[in-house]
């Protein structure tokens, strides 16, 4: 059976789409749920598992754009890890450099800004799955999102005349990072998205904006390969799965990495000079777009 050009055409649409969004503050799972139902792209158990399998070609984006950061976390934790031994054999005189410690530190923020929406994702997944994943729930996304976004960044440039911020990333606290963690969850919700929620977790946080962003990349890696790893486990017909299957898969997972590299490097530099209330309004517009749409039958 030959290969449906068609198919792959969609799929790479979705990916484009994939890249696009994620992460920017627009929401990409929401993207992808509405550009898939237009094109006959959704619902299926395959797309569900590519729409969520394609996010790691975004995340190895940010493995390759952040690789030296990412590699002097690791290199930093696993030393501290291995330190009480180390301290063993070689004496009291054994510590870790100013640079081990603060990776240490970021490498723990990064674990508990993780944790809250592990717990709430991993014991609502099949109920969010089931009962959130459509253009109803899209829009409202979008609208609450964008709104959400245009007060709390009001706030938080307010806040930020009057007080200190913590400027970069390494910076971050550990209660700031559960802070962040827990305004997470409010993108387990689709359209609400996970890059404007933590970033607004971060400005409530005290976090600068750019650092925040920073944060919720890396906050992406484990969250997004643990979400990709369930729906992996979950999915069922990988046994079964055609040639098209495959190759939009594979071919996905390219272009989602290729348009993710480009728009992250864009997106830290217009954080550094413009607020992000374009993104906010954009959301509502499209949020209340996509309900009428909706209402007049347009779009199921």
């Amino acid at each position: 059976m030959g290969l449906n050009f068609i198919f792959i055409l969609k799929a790479i649409v979705i990916a484009i789409v994939e890249g696009l969004t994620e992460f920017v503050p627009v929401s990409s799972t929401g993207h992808m749920i509405l550009v898939g139902d237009l094109i006959g792209f959704h619902g299926t158990e395959f797309t569900n598992m590519f729409e969520v399998v394609i996010q790691l070609g975004a995340i190895l984006a940010v493995i390759v754009l952040y690789w030296n950061k990412l590699w002097g976390l690791l290199c930093s934790f696993c030393k501290w890890i291995v330190s009480p031994i180390a301290r063993l054999i070689k004496g009291k005189n054994y510590s870790l450099s100013s640079k081990d410690k603060k990776g240490v530190k970021l490498s723990l923020a990064i674990i508990i800004g993780c944790i809250p929406a592990a717990i709430l994702g991993l014991s609502l997944d099949d109920l969010i799955d089931k009962y959130l994943f459509s253009t109803k729930t899209v829009a409202i996304g979008f609208i609450v999102g964008g709104i959400l976004l245009l007060i709390v960044e009001n706030n938080f440039r307010s806040r930020a005349k009057r007080s200190k911020t913590t400027k970069t990333v390494d910076d971050i606290s550990y209660g700031q990072a559960l802070k962040v963690g827990i305004f997470q969850c409010l993108s387990l919700w689709p359209g609400m998205s996970r890059s404007a929620s933590t970033i607004m977790g971060g400005w409530i946080a005290g976090i600068s904006t750019t650092a925040a962003a920073e944060y919720s990349f890396f906050l992406a890696i484990p969250v997004m390969f643990g979400a990709s790893g369930l729906k992996i486990y979950k999915y069922k017909g990988f046994a079964t799965m055609t040639s098209t299957e495959w190759v939009s898969l594979i071919v996905g997972f390219i272009v989602a990495f290729i348009v993710s590299i480009l728009v992250i490097d864009g997106f830290i530099s217009y954080l550094k000079k413009k607020p992000m209330r374009i993104f906010a309004l954009y959301r509502i517009v499209a949020g209340i777009i996509l309900a009428l749409l909706i209402l007049i039958g347009v779009i199921s």
